[in-house]
């Protein structure tokens, strides 16, 4: 057996590195780990998916499933951290760890460390760029032939800011603090002004105006899932129609064609929250079942990881008149499974910023804000967060001086020491919600016999899961998923096997899980005591000694298999 990689948390690996470390996971551990290509990306690089189960106890399309990605997002690369720290954790915990290795012997887990592999490889080059998503030009091919296109201009592998003395400029230095530019006051005049240009070039400039161009790149793969999919003018980067991306594409292709999946997270930066759907209506509008699901779930990430955990539509909109939409809404509000989004990663709270409201903070926050995370990048940052200004003659500009936040590095993405403990927040909380998936179970088989050749089965399964089969309400309503199916596997054209009662494949009822729908207090108590089993029975005509088959299936709980012997 192959030597288990030890993995660098503190580093981000490129993809050729990246495709490296996950056939090393595999060839260690081909009993918990296989590797599969779900679709190549706008550039034609694999789609790594990870396929964490022990396969000695059956197939992972046998087995309820929990999914998890990465870096969507070009510059969102603790996301892929995050996945890799689950992955080790996993195959390392595997016969160590008892929940682990309950996990792996009777679950499936689906991960995609890295969704978009172009974006991430852009952000990741010797002299990168920082675009949204995919790297496929959109809306439109052109080149800009004017304007300043955002890129490292000094070749120090960062981009940062370029400051420009400007008697109408919007910034001055602190009084006390000049490195630090804060706004200019309403109404204040006669003092340092500076204007605050992204770094980068300017094409055809006129020596007096400069225009911020959009990345050429313009698409936001978050934004091209099928369900509540808007065009362009309603939500930015959604591409022409739905899953007109091939990142999009395989992942939709993907969870469609495996049922068993009744759980997903997928992974961003920052914010350091979790954010729980729906993102396209309010908790009034959501099914109440659901909602108390998600409660109850959430508050054990909150519990788990220290993350507070919001409220897509209530407490994560990027301006109060928009609504955005994305993988939570068709994980959940299309497909019925349950999601999440985690957003790694909190400078702010790092810095000792308290109680301040997410996306509001980065349109108006008080410059003792800024002070704390300035003090912050001194003491714990070597100073890199944010970079002290220095003097560069630009090509276009003449002499400015280019420092500021280092946001890819410090912002979208904690320092090095500190990705690790990041990741580490959320092993035991997927965990978790992985063992609550629904699953099913065996619980016994009856032949009797009703005459020389006649003869009646009973097959009784039950969902040992804490989630219900159907995992929540909205599956139900959107028919999702069916009843648990039962069938019977006669020999093909031989005419000694009839059914007489029965079918050879029936539905039957969908199976409760053990998790409570009440408090034992309650005013009207559950009646369904054993709403969990459900029992398949068929009497047929075979000859005595017949060896049959019989299988009994829950989409979202998984498959058994039994066989029984006429005697």
């Amino acid at each position: 057996m192959a030597v288990l990689p030890t993995p660098r948390f503190d580093e981000f690996y490129r993809y050729e590195a990246l495709t490296e470390l996950l056939f090393a996971y595999a060839e260690a551990r081909p009993n918990l780990v296989s590797l599969r290509s779900i679709g190549k990306s706008h550039e034609g690089r694999d789609i790594w998916v990870l396929v964490l189960t022990n396969t000695a106890s059956g197939a992972d399309v046998d087995k309820p499933a929990f999914w998890l990605d990465g870096n969507i997002h070009a510059a969102e690369l603790t996301a892929s951290t995050a996945c890799l720290y689950y992955l080790n954790h996993l195959v390392t915990g595997y016969s160590v760890d008892p929940q682990v290795t309950q996990l792996l012997d009777t679950r499936a887990v689906y991960m995609v460390p890295r969704l978009n592999p172009d974006g991430a490889e852009l952000a990741l080059a010797d002299r990168p760029r920082h675009i949204r998503s995919s790297t496929r030009a959109y809306p439109f091919d052109e080149a800009p032939v004017d304007g300043l296109s955002v890129e490292d201009v000094d070749g120090d592998g960062r981009i940062l800011s370029m400051r420009v003395r400007d008697p109408h400029g919007t910034y001055k230095k602190h009084a006390q603090e000049p490195r630090l530019m804060v706004a200019r006051e309403p109404g204040e005049f006669g003092g340092e002004y500076y204007r605050l240009i992204p770094e980068g070039f300017i094409k055809n400039h006129d020596g007096l105006t400069v225009t911020v161009n959009k990345d050429r790149e313009g698409l936001d793969l978050n934004r091209n899932f099928p369900s509540e999919w808007r065009q362009e003018h309603k939500q930015v980067g959604a591409g022409p129609y739905p899953t007109s991306e091939p990142e999009v594409r395989a992942m939709v292709d993907f969870i469609t064609s495996h049922p068993n999946i009744g759980a997903a997270i997928s992974y961003h930066t920052h914010s350091g929250v979790i954010l729980r759907p729906m993102g396209g209506q309010s908790d009034e509008a959501m099914i109440p079942e659901d909602l108390w699901t998600y409660k109850r779930f959430s508050a054990l990430g909150e519990q788990l990881s220290g993350y507070p955990a919001l409220s897509i539509w209530h407490d994560f909109r990027y301006h109060p008149k928009e609504v955005i939409t994305g993988t939570q809404d068709w994980v959940y509000e299309h497909l019925g499974a349950l999601f999440w989004v985690v957003e790694l990663w909190s400078p702010n709270k790092e810095a000792g910023i308290e109680g301040y409201k997410w996306i509001d903070w980065y349109r108006e926050h008080p410059v003792e804000d800024d002070l704390k995370l300035l003090k912050w990048s001194d003491e714990q940052c070597g100073g890199q967060a944010h970079v002290d200004w220095r003097p560069f003659h630009h090509p276009q500009l003449g002499d400015v001086e280019i420092g500021g936040w280092d946001k890819m590095n410090f912002w979208r993405n904690p320092p090095p020491a500190l990705r690790q403990r990041e990741a580490a927040r959320f092993p035991a909380w997927m965990d978790q919600i992985a063992l609550s998936l629904p699953k099913l179970e065996l619980l016994r088989t009856e032949v009797r016999a009703l005459g020389p050749d006649t003869w009646r089965i009973r097959m009784a399964v039950a969902n040992s899961g804490y989630l219900p089969a159907y995992v929540t309400q909205r599956a139900l309503e959107r028919k999702i998923v069916r009843g648990v199916m039962f069938e019977i596997h006669l020999p093909e054209g031989d005419p000694e096997f009839s059914l007489l009662g029965g079918k050879q494949r029936m539905e039957g009822p969908q199976l409760e899980g053990h998790g409570p729908k009440s408090s034992q207090q309650a005013f009207l108590p559950s009646r369904e005591v054993t709403a969990d089993r459900a029992v398949g029975e068929w009497v047929l005509r075979a000859p005595k000694g017949s060896r049959l088959a019989l299988s009994a299936c829950a989409d979202r709980a998984g498959t058994v298999r039994t066989e029984v012997v006429l005697d």
